[in-house]
């Protein structure tokens, strides 16, 4: 059910204070940098196109402004090619901008949140969540706060077991 009168692209300009992620997936690979991917994949280096992604733009207004946006990847090791693309290139990029990171490495432990889905909350109060297929956005479903605590427990334990993306990056980083 839809509860906000905004996209989700919106939100990313709208909100007011923090934008939280949570990924999932070990594979995202069809949702777009494409070609940056293929770039990774040929062992040559990003596209001017990936370094000067929109996206960066975006993190970079918001964390400009004072507004906080991180995430969360739960993930478990050896990484997927998709991952280790994403890793070293598309984190430590958004880093520069000011997006911030953690990992919830379920190598050696249970992941303490198996079924939480992929979303984005903003500012506590919007929860969109994601729907992917083999690497691929199929869309993203808008709550209010009929749903609030379930996401907001997702959000609460994935940071509580996560490490900053920087520490773990260098123990496991390739």
């Amino acid at each position: 059910m839809t509860t906000s009168s905004r996209t989700l692209t919106e939100w990313f300009s709208a909100f007011e204070e923090e934008a939280f992620r949570l990924e999932t997936l070990d594979d995202y690979s069809k949702s777009g940098g494409v070609e940056a991917y293929q770039a990774f994949l040929a062992g040559a280096e990003p596209p001017q196109s990936f370094r000067s992604a929109d996206w960066v733009t975006t993190v970079r207004n918001a964390t400009d402004a004072g507004k906080r946006m991180y995430r969360v990847h739960i993930l478990a090791r050896p990484l997927t090619d998709y991952l280790r693309f994403e890793l070293a290139w598309g984190y430590c990029r958004n880093l520069q901008a000011g997006e911030e990171f953690f990992i919830l490495d379920t190598t050696e432990q249970e992941n303490p949140i198996p079924d939480a889905p992929d979303f984005w909350m903003f500012d506590n109060r919007t929860v969109a969540s994601m729907s992917y297929a083999d690497g691929k956005f199929l869309g993203a479903d808008l709550h209010g706060d009929e749903r609030l605590p379930e996401f907001t427990s997702y959000r609460d334990n994935a940071m509580a077991h996560a490490e900053p993306f920087t520490e773990w990056w260098a123990k496991h980083g390739e």
